[in-house]
């Protein structure tokens, strides 16, 4: 079982932490509100939990065109 993070724009995996090693409060999840928590976090059939967040070259594309805030989908 881990957590898992991934760009919610490239699905690219850009972490993973064995679950025995993670306190979610340490996380930060006892922060996000009901919304996020619910379309960032997903629980996998083999007990993984998928989190979708974004990575430093998505963030990067998303400054250097602010128009692609407007598409469901940006890569191709």
């Amino acid at each position: 079982m881990a957590i898992v993070y991934s760009c919610r724009h490239c699905k690219h995996v850009i972490g993973k932490i064995q679950n025995e090693e993670a306190d979610i409060s340490m996380l930060g999840w006892d922060r996000l509100s009901a919304a996020d928590k619910e379309s960032m976090i997903q629980y996998q059939d083999n007990g993984d939990i998928q989190i979708q967040t974004i990575c430093e070259n998505c963030q990067q594309s998303l400054i250097k065109n602010p128009h692609y805030h407007e598409l469901d989908f940006f890569i191709q």
